[in-house]
């Protein structure tokens, strides 16, 4: 599958979006981002151990403890590149359907290792704007 064909079907399919590393701070990417998806319909489950709640949403410290309340569609990552290949491990270890890694953010070991798990895998794509490409041309 391209990576084309991966980012509609995440965004036409999937409703749930962990976003690892949202911030609080609305000056910030991940909120701004995330406060956009979840404008658009999609439920944002932040993953952060710093903070309890944002975006009207209960926060979790991993993606670990959100999956035991939370089914998790979409992980948004929001962390160095080289903070990738655990986040990858724990998005295969939950079920999760795709890992999408922001603009900026790629890893191509644990890319693969996330395909050769059956999850789609996006990289150093905004997520945001990929939704609002795809909505100007009709798809979503």
């Amino acid at each position: 599958m391209s990576e084309a064909d991966a980012i509609r079907q995440i965004l036409t399919h999937a409703h749930t979006i962990a976003v690892v590393g949202l911030s609080p701070d609305p000056t910030r990417p991940s909120f701004d981002v995330a406060r956009a998806m979840q404008a658009r319909g999609y439920r944002i489950i932040p993953i952060n151990p710093s903070i309890t709640e944002v975006l009207g949403e209960v926060a979790y410290p991993s993606l670990t403890a959100a999956a035991l309340v939370e089914k998790i569609e979409v992980v948004n990552c929001f962390r160095n590149s080289r903070d990738i290949p655990p986040i990858v491990d724990e998005a295969i270890a939950i079920g999760a359907k795709a890992v999408w890694m922001q603009q900026g953010i790629s890893h191509t070991q644990a890319a693969l290792k996330a395909q050769a798990a059956g999850l789609r895998v996006v990289q150093n794509k905004c997520i945001k704007v990929e939704h609002a490409v795809l909505s100007a041309r009709g798809i979503i």
